[in-house]
């Protein structure tokens, strides 16, 4: 999941809400939150040009666009999965045979390309399975399928983290005028994480690797893509080839990125560790 903030990822399944601190997208004054939605957006479409994205674009993906009561509900009555769970317990529904079954399969399908991204990133390939199986069951499992422009505005309306989801609104456009998914297939989660390991569009359009050559950052269809991005992702916040990466050590600190909770990461290398990994 990607330039994340901790309350910016919920754990349903196998999402985590993650992030570290949220790369700024819009540098313009930040629309005031609150009162008429339609208001709002017109700051917000302001806000958005200013930062390069055309007329057209935003009109197209604003255009009948109401703020999503579900998504404020689902926001108000989060709790975080980690604090009433120990990692032992929090593990145990997560790495489980099925999951670990199902990776090592895709592991050794995708071989190639994993040997790839390890030589040119230095995250084990390990790892990357743990993160794609624990996010979505390897793209199986749930991605979210909410409309993101529709969540991102509703969350930059509210005023309870409304600076984030500005930014998050902005760069989902961006992904939008970059050609690297159309706006009929920008769905996510509750937060407007995008693809099969989830990114938020700042992280989206931040680590994005187009990975299989065809022009455009697909992490909802491009298995290239998605796990050269994570990959990507991890390398960027100083990852250290070669170097453990339990907890304690430096490689555990640079996966914050991914989540701030240690439980979270703790079953990733759990994971990982389970499919041959040396941490």
């Amino acid at each position: 999941m990607p330039t994340r903030l901790i309350t910016a990822r919920v754990v349903a399944g196998g999402l985590a809400f993650v992030a570290a601190t949220v790369a700024s997208v819009a540098s313009a004054a930040a629309a005031t939150c609150g009162g008429s939605y339609d208001s709002f957006l017109i700051k917000m479409q302001r806000d958005a040009q200013a930062a390069g994205v055309s007329a057209a674009v935003i009109g197209t993906a604003f255009a009948g666009l109401s703020p999503d009561q579900s998504v404020l509900a689902f926001d108000r009555r989060q709790h975080g999965m980690f604090h009433s769970k120990s990692f032992e317990d929090y593990a145990r529904t997560r790495v489980i045979p099925a999951r670990i079954n199902r990776a090592r399969r895709l592991m050794a399908q995708h071989a190639a390309l994993l040997s790839r991204i390890e030589r040119q990133f230095g995250v084990p390939r390990e790892l990357i399975m743990a993160i794609w199986t624990m996010e979505t069951d390897n793209g199986t499992g749930d991605m979210g399928k909410l409309p993101v422009i529709r969540t991102l505005s509703t969350l930059a309306w509210d005023c309870r983290r409304t600076d984030l989801f500005q930014g998050e609104l902005i760069a989902a456009l961006k992904i939008v005028q970059r050609g690297d998914l159309p706006l009929s297939d920008l769905v996510g989660a509750y937060a407007g994480e995008i693809g099969q390991t989830q990114f938020l569009p700042s992280s989206y359009i931040k680590y994005g690797v187009d990975y299989d050559g065809d022009g455009r950052v697909d992490l909802r269809h491009s298995v290239p893509d998605v796990l050269a991005s994570t990959a990507n992702l991890l390398r960027t916040n100083g990852w250290q080839a070669g170097a453990p990466y339990r907890e304690g050590t430096a490689n555990f600190e640079a996966m914050r990125e991914w989540n701030h909770s240690e439980i979270y990461r703790k079953t990733l290398v759990l994971f990982a560790e389970q499919l041959g990994g040396r941490p």
